[in-house]
């Protein structure tokens, strides 16, 4: 899909305002994470819409979708070869779809904030991913063309809890998956103009600095376009639509002992050419518990 920013971003600007903006990065950089400024868009970015010569400077870089312009959040497990051996299981033979609700998205800075419903168990994990966003209407596309529907392309965390996804209540996937704030997304949008092929970026975390997962998007099982295809069969992809394709190995749950995230500890997802997001996990008391 062509568009006319090269590297979409919503940030809160220093006179108050929110923008959506075409990120200016300096000289060699591609962290869209270390925008200060950016050209102003007004318009649909999904439509008709104008990259301004008006530049802004960028106080905190929000989600690269405001709520309202995010359909839904469809997301892809098991979907890297390598993390289905770690997780001793075999090599789907369709993509395995599951969703979050849009109040699971966050920005590349925002907190992780764990209620005391996840806290009861240990099992909160993390997993860096590749996020497509469609930018227009398809239904039953042809894998031949399936690109030429995305948007552009961010680097996410499909925050997980392994207790409530897989054991808690016969396995919750969208439970585990699916509080507040556990999927952070971002830092901007870098258009399907500039990614030609979404199969060959580095895909990485950082726990409090230290590598844990290091890997290619080559180690898909269902790329991209695959992917896009399988969805819109017989179902509708609106402009909007968040795709989370799945992680890679190196998660907490598929280490000897376990590697479970902890209250204060810092995740950064990082995918080429796009950058990073770096969130906190914050453990919050819930007001009122659930009574079962």
């Amino acid at each position: 899909m062509s568009t006319t920013f090269s590297r979409l971003v919503r940030f809160l600007a220093n006179d108050g305002s929110t923008y959506y903006g075409d990120a200016i990065l300096p000289s060699g950089i591609t962290d869209i994470a270390k925008a200060t400024q950016a050209r102003v868009i007004y318009g649909d970015v999904f439509g008709k819409h104008e990259v301004t010569d008006k530049v802004v400077d960028v106080r905190l870089l929000l989600a690269p979708l405001a709520r309202d312009d995010v359909k839904t959040v469809r997301c892809l497990g098991l979907n890297y070869a390598q993390h289905a051996k770690e997780s001793k299981m075999p090599l789907p033979k369709y993509p395995v779809l599951f969703y979050k609700p849009v109040t699971a998205l966050t920005g590349p800075f925002g907190d992780i904030p764990v209620p005391s419903l996840a806290q009861e168990a240990e099992g909160l994990d993390y997993e860096c991913e590749l996020v497509a966003i469609i930018g227009k209407q398809g239904h039953d596309i042809p894998e031949s063309k399936a690109l030429d529907y995305v948007l552009g392309y961010a680097v996410g965390n499909d925050v997980s809890h392994r207790e409530w996804q897989l054991k808690r209540g016969g396995g919750q996937w969208n439970l585990g998956k699916g509080f507040d704030g556990w999927a952070p997304f971002g830092p901007g949008i870098v258009s399907s103009n500039l990614i030609k092929n979404p199969q060959s970026l580095r895909i990485s975390t950082k726990l409090n600095g230290g590598i844990v997962q290091d890997s290619s998007t080559g180690d898909m099982i269902f790329g991209v376009a695959k992917t896009i295809s399988f969805l819109s069969q017989g179902t509708t992809l609106l402009p909007g639509d968040i795709i989370f394709t799945g992680t890679p190995q190196g998660v907490g749950s598929g280490r000897s002992p376990p590697l479970w995230l902890k209250d204060g500890d810092v995740v950064k997802v990082i995918l080429e050419g796009i950058g990073s997001c770096t969130n906190k996990v914050e453990y919050i008391e819930s007001k009122t518990k659930a009574k079962l």
